[in-house]
Parts: C-alpha cells; structure tokens; sequence
C-alpha cells in the first residue's frame, strides 16, 4: 500500500462452476450447462472486471469425487481457461492452481510465465499440496503422502520454480538484427538444483515474466500451511467463520512475517465470503432458505463423513456429531485446518447434523452473510477496520445472478465509502495488490539445491 493513501480493500473472485451453494446447479436461474463452456466463464470474468475486482481464482483438483451424482464437479483445466479469459479482459489478475504435490516445478514455471506474458503480467499461482486419496491414485499406487513431508517438497518446488522464473535476466533479449545476435548467453542462467526432490538444470526456455514473477497466493491454515504462507505468500486465501476467528488468524500470520524479516503489508489476508444479497433483509432470507431448500442430505451426509473421516450415514440428522468417536485434528493427514473448523462451529452453535450441513452448504466453513448491500458492506468494513481482512475472496452462492447482484450492488456502495477502487491504477496484478516487482534473484550453481541469491 502507498504511504499516506487510504487503506481500501482487495478481492478476488472465487470462480466455482455454478455457485458456491451446493445446490446452485438446481436453481432455475443457474447454468449448469456452462461449466465447460468458455462463454460462460468470459462473462463471469467480464462482470468481475466491470466491478474493478482485483483478480479471479479457479480452484482445481486432479480427480473426479464420487459426487458427481449430487452437484457439478467437472473443471476446465485452469491454465487452458485463464488464458481464455485473459483474451476478453484486460486488468483482472487471473490466478490459476497447481499442485506441488503431483507436478514437476519446470513444467509448473513455464506454464505461470506464459500466462503472465499471454495477460500482460496478470498472473498468480495459488499453490497446493492436493488433499486425498482420491487424486493420489491418478498417479501411482501410493496413498497421498504424508502433510508435513507434502509441505517440505512444496517449499524446494518452490525454490526451483522461482530460479527458473529468474533465470534470465531482464535484457536478456538483444534482438539485433545487424549483428545476429538475438539473445545474449551471458545473461542465461542454469540453476543447476539439486535437492531432496527434484534435479533441475535450467534455464527456464521463456524469458522473465512481464510482472517480475507471477503472485504467489497459498490458502493452508494448518499449523504447516501457516509457516508456509508466512514465508511465502503474497496473498493468503483462509476460511474464517466469525471476526473473532479472523482476527486471530490475521495478527498470527502477520505476526510471524515481521518475525521472518518480511513486510506485513506484503502479504494481503483474504478470508473467503459468501455473500447472499437482498434489497431488503426478507428478500436475502427468502433467497437463501430457497437455496437451502435445494440441498440433497445423502449429500450432506457423504460431505460431512468425508471431512471428518467417518462415516455418519447411521447417526439421525437431528443429533448432534458423535464427537467422542471422531478422529482427532493430529491424525488426519489432509484439510487439517477444514476438519477443525467445522468442529468448532459445531460446538460453537450446537448444531445438529442436518443443521451442520446447511449452514456449510454455502460456504464451506467460510464467513457468510445474508442482508441488503449495506448491511454486507457494514461487515466487510468491519473485518478490514478491526484487523480480520485486508479483502475478501469473493464465493457467490449461485453465478451469475449473486455475482450481479454483488457488482451492481454491494460494490458501489464500498466506492462510496472509499473501501475500494472507482477504476483500476496499474495494469498487473501486483500493482492492483500493491505488492513490489521483485528484483531479479541470481541462481548460484553447486548450492545443493538452496539458491544463494543477490538482487540485481
């Protein structure tokens, strides 16, 4: 953020085929044939543009659940989709996801800085471990490896794919058509990693990115995900259900930057929410209930059972969770942060089964709010003044009428309170963020897999 400017706030669109409500797919005003036409997903980042939103996300998983008879889970493949939609908008970051877990890092690096020269430097990298064994056989006999040793090969991918990002300098390129020398050899640079995971020669075959290097976002909130996200991130998605919750996971994280040497300021907390928006308080409810009433319980149930690792297809879903028989937070091994916070609402609010289903059936344990445009934009101002947010990670209930409702409602009356841009300043995704280009990092060779790096 510049000095001296007013703090306003950033947000991203969370894309999620038809909504984030489970049920979206069911509404009448819903689309659910879009989901893999690329028309529909140019609106959605049009609309999204015309409210001056930051950036867009595309979540993405490498294996198909066995849901698919509930809701709508098929995905175009994120690199192919953002580079679509870079073609029909010409501000919004387009921020796509890649695991660590099942990817090698050239691969991962060349796809980002392709993105970010395809869009004029509007790329981010949201960056995954994978979570279950349902994509881990996709690639192998193996189970899904273990939390701590899938986030200690992510922090070497990263390194690797971050030299390779910095592998050519930033005049490379001479383009001398006189002399016949198009690049110079002297400013390309092998990184020669040899590490625990990965032997990576480079250089990479594309030059530096038009923004320095591609954002880099991360969305863990286990005790792991969080040393990772303070060392790493520039923006963090997180799943926070109440101010209070937010609030301690944003003094946590900043906290443990200033600890690592790193600005606050360079890493922006986006906690996601879910917004269902009426002209008046009634109109939200109606909304809302008529969603709710779309819900599928057999789904509910099989979500539920699969978070909290056990099956609770035979408890009534006017009980309570049978918390004595669930596995403890240590020993599950993917969505730690997930599993505990679903707990927690639980306990919290003492809800049954069958209530613990609808009340995540929006948001997924995420914050979320049914009112009028003043009442959402009361709240959102609330989290940002009282140190919960730095934005938000948009998840509208059901596209595209939520996402209108949002762009036309809800963001004007943030403008008139100067919480958010009128138009866009800069033209990449880190001066929307206003995050620093980074400087160029010089790989050094022979350093066993950890890059000596100087700026230049």
């Amino acid at each position: 953020m510049t000095r001296g400017k007013k703090k306003q706030l950033h947000l991203n669109l969370f894309l999620r085929n038809t909504g984030h409500h489970e049920a979206s797919w069911r509404h009448p005003r819903s689309r659910p044939d879009g989901v893999i036409d690329v028309r529909y997903y140019q609106r959605l980042a049009q609309t999204a543009e015309r409210g001056k939103l930051d950036s867009l996300f595309l979540a993405d998983s490498y294996g198909l659940p066995p849901t698919m008879q509930f809701l709508v889970q098929q995905a175009l493949e994120p690199f192919t989709l953002l580079s679509a939609l870079a073609m029909v908008t010409s501000r919004i970051g387009l921020i796509g996801t890649a695991s660590t877990t099942y990817n090698e890092p050239y691969h991962v690096a060349r796809k980002f800085v392709s993105l970010d020269h395809i869009s004029g430097g509007r790329a981010g990298w949201n960056i995954v471990t994978s979570t279950g064994n349902a994509t881990a056989f996709n690639f192998g006999a193996e189970p899904l490896p273990d939390h701590t040793d899938r986030y200690r090969r992510a922090d070497e991918f990263l390194a690797v794919v971050q030299a390779l990002w910095d592998s050519w300098e930033e005049d490379a390129i001479v383009g001398d058509k006189a002399s016949g020398l198009y690049v110079d050899p002297a400013k390309l640079h092998e990184i020669s990693h040899a590490g625990e995971h990965f032997h990576v020669r480079g250089p990479l075959n594309l030059p530096r990115a038009p923004q320095g290097q591609p954002v880099l976002v991360q969305a863990g909130a286990s005790e792991t995900g969080r040393a990772f996200a303070s060392r790493h991130a520039e923006a963090i998605f997180t799943a926070q259900n109440t101010l209070a919750d937010g609030q301690r996971f944003y003094a946590d994280v900043k906290g443990r930057m200033r600890k690592l040497g790193r600005d606050p300021e360079a890493a922006k907390i986006l906690p996601g929410l879910c917004p269902i928006i009426g002209d008046t308080p009634a109109e939200a409810q109606d909304k809302e209930r008529e969603l709710n009433e779309l819900t599928q319980p057999a789904y509910g149930v099989y979500r539920l059972s699969n978070l909290l690792k056990m099956d609770l297809g035979g408890y009534p879903l006017d009980g309570p969770l049978p918390y004595q028989e669930l596995a403890h937070n240590a020993e599950i091994n993917s969505q730690k942060a997930r599993h505990q916070l679903y707990l927690d609402l639980a306990r919290r609010e003492n809800l049954t089964i069958r209530e613990l289903i609808l009340r995540t059936a929006t948001s997924r344990g995420h914050y979320s709010i049914t009112g009028t445009p003043v009442e959402i934009a009361d709240e959102m101002e609330r989290w940002m003044r009282e140190g919960a947010a730095d934005g938000f990670n948009l998840m509208p209930p059901c596209f595209p009428t939520e996402l209108d409702a949002f762009v036309d409602k809800v963001v004007p009356e943030l403008q008139n309170r100067d919480l958010f841009r009128t138009d866009y300043e800069g033209e990449t995704l880190r001066e929307h963020y206003g995050l620093e280009r980074p400087a160029r990092a010089a790989a050094v060779a022979g350093t066993g897999g950890r890059a000596a790096v100087s700026a230049q």
